[in-house]
């Protein structure tokens, strides 16, 4: 009677130890904060859920990346090559995108605050549901044109710019 308690008890363990095994992710986020990415090629990577705090990203190609829930906060992004990137629900805070590249860029739901968005190429960029800062959609709006290729999507359609 012990012994199949104990075999009992010892199958719901590991039971146990496989169900909280099996939630863990995969792998592990990456965590880019406050290091010196400048140039680095992170095309067509997946980079969900990426942290960069405070790093420096001239450059930087991320050209069809799958940047999904990443964090730019306080992040430098000039001349970042951001083309047909998925930025889907990002948080790029206080971070300074001069001159980047998003063409094609899917960026819905993803969150643009205080950040430095001057002299973007956005042609078919998609930003359906971002919460972009009113001058900078204004400014956004003198440049927007295309058509998003994957989701179909206006950009100017997805800034909400006047007719």
């Amino acid at each position: 009677m012990i012994a199949i308690g104990k075999r009992l008890l010892f199958g719901v363990l590991l039971a146990l130890i496989w169900i909280v095994l099996s939630t863990l992710p995969a792998q592990a986020v990456a965590n880019y904060s406050k290091t010196n990415m400048e140039g680095r090629n992170f095309a067509g990577e997946e980079l969900v859920g990426a942290a960069f705090l405070a790093t420096d990203l001239r450059d930087a190609n991320f050209e069809n990346a799958n940047l999904g829930g990443v964090t730019f906060t306080q992040a430098t992004l000039l001349r970042a090559n951001l083309r047909g990137a998925d930025l889907t629900g990002a948080l790029v805070d206080r971070a300074v995108l001069e001159n980047a590249d998003l063409s094609q860029a899917i960026a819905q739901e993803a969150v643009f605050t205080r950040s430095i968005l001057t002299n973007l190429v956005i042609e078919g960029a998609d930003f359906t549901d971002a919460l972009i800062d009113r001058y900078d959609v204004a400014q956004l709006c003198k440049v927007a044109s295309g058509k998003n290729l994957k989701t179909g999507v206006d950009t100017r359609e997805s800034l909400g710019c006047p007719e």
